[in-house]
């Protein structure tokens, strides 16, 4: 059978352009580092790659939510110190006001009472980020509002808020509540409420009634402990939420380079081949394209 010279030709142009487009692709390999450029490089290792970067901004996303979520916990956890700390000196004055004392001191303790009164309702009313933590799933608006006398002294407070908490997705099948929940946002309130009772019991020297206060705070004290040791654990629960997402991430980053890194020595030895099988196709090329007629008959 004869095969005809442009046919010849034509076979060897093409082989020297597969060669030379390997030889490139090689060489922006080793340039890059990377084995993939392109879908056709390999269709196979190109969709598994897409699952893992799919699945890496599903932990992108559960890392920004604990981040968002421990926020969330430790603002709640610095309001429900600062709560705790006005009710230890709220019980030393209740201790205080059970003793023998002249009228005037009663009234000292009673003053230091409102004043803390002011500062529990602060507190109560915290905001975080623009939000009201102690108010449940309403928080555009105070968690607790409060009437005044003629005196312009807090008579009375009310929880404003909601029971519902806020479920914030760590991964595909868990959440977390990090805020407090509607038990101790009530609790607020009553604490407030013995507060209240406390002053007034003080400012008429009421040792019986600075007692039945002074119980009132003890119990209002062990819910906001509670509460304290509750948010503990909340946060240690994010915390490993955190370092699993982080090692999520470190995974899934390392499959996702397995895939797609190319393997230096070996890319080198191929490229080292192509290049080689590159010049000889070159060589053959132009021995062949010399030959004429004259070659053929003789």
């Amino acid at each position: 059978m004869r095969v005809s010279t442009n046919t010849i030709s034509d076979n060897i142009v093409r082989q020297i352009q597969l060669l030379s487009s390997q030889q490139g692709k090689l060489q922006n390999q080793i340039a890059t580092g990377q084995r993939i450029s392109q879908p056709e490089d390999d269709p196979a290792a190109v969709g598994r790659v897409l699952n893992l970067q799919t699945e890496k901004r599903h932990v992108a996303q559960f890392t920004n939510n604990t981040s968002k979520a421990l926020e969330i916990a430790q603002a709640s956890f610095s309001g429900l110190q600062g709560i705790k700390k006005i009710s230890d000196r709220a019980g030393q004055l209740g201790t205080l006001g059970t003793g023998v004392l002249g009228p005037d001191a009663m009234k000292a303790y009673a003053t230091e009472t409102d004043q803390l009164i002011e500062q529990a309702v602060q507190a109560a009313n915290t905001r975080f980020n623009g939000n009201y933590i102690f108010a449940g799933t309403k928080v555009d608006a105070p968690a607790v509002t409060f009437t005044r006398n003629v005196a312009g002294q807090i008579d009375g407070a009310t929880y404003a808020g909601d029971t519902a908490q806020a479920a914030i997705p760590l991964s595909e099948g868990a959440s977390i509540t990090p805020s407090t929940n509607g038990a101790t946002n009530n609790g607020l309130v009553t604490f407030i409420a013995n507060l209240i009772s406390l002053r007034d019991a003080l400012n008429t020297g009421n040792t019986s009634a600075v007692s039945t206060a002074q119980a009132g705070l003890t119990t209002s004290e062990d819910l906001l402990v509670s509460a304290l040791a509750d948010n503990g654990g909340v946060q240690t629960r994010i915390e490993a939420s955190q370092a699993q997402q982080a090692d999520r991430t470190t995974s899934v980053d390392q499959l996702i380079s397995t895939e797609t890194s190319a393997d230096l020595p070996a890319t080198i030895v191929q490229l080292n081949q192509t290049q080689t099988a590159y010049q000889a196709a070159l060589q053959s090329a132009s021995n062949i394209m010399r030959l004429s007629l004259l070659d053929y008959i003789k």
